[in-house]
């Protein structure tokens, strides 16, 4: 059974940090591309940044430069570390995982970015 469990969510204020862990199991980490997505109220879900089995990422314009992905073959953990956070990017933020032919998600976890 595939689980995907995410961490790291909060309350920040405006131009602060945060770092979003995504646990996996269930499946053969290192091969599974990874991804960060995002669901703001009122608003479609869309991708923040991924990471395929090999390495290579790619980001949304709204974030790059900011925000970073990265992932530990050896912890089944990829990572999304935040930083110079705006208000928009406020959401609740959710993992996903591409293995085989299927595509899992985890349960989310929320960011606030407020003063």
């Amino acid at each position: 059974q595939v689980q995907l469990v995410e961490s790291g969510g909060g309350l920040v204020q405006p131009g602060g940090s945060l770092r979003l862990s995504c646990a996996a199991s269930g499946i053969i980490f290192r091969r599974a591309a990874m991804g960060w997505y995002r669901q703001a109220p009122g608003k479609q879900r869309e991708l923040v940044a991924a990471v395929t089995s090999s390495g290579s990422t790619n980001y949304a314009d709204s974030v790059k430069g900011r925000f970073t992905i990265s992932r530990d073959n050896a912890k089944n953990t990829v990572y999304l570390q935040m930083n110079s956070l705006k208000p928009e990017d406020t959401a609740v933020y959710y993992c996903d995982a591409l293995y085989g032919s299927g595509r899992y998600w985890g349960q989310g976890t929320q960011v606030t970015v407020s003063s």
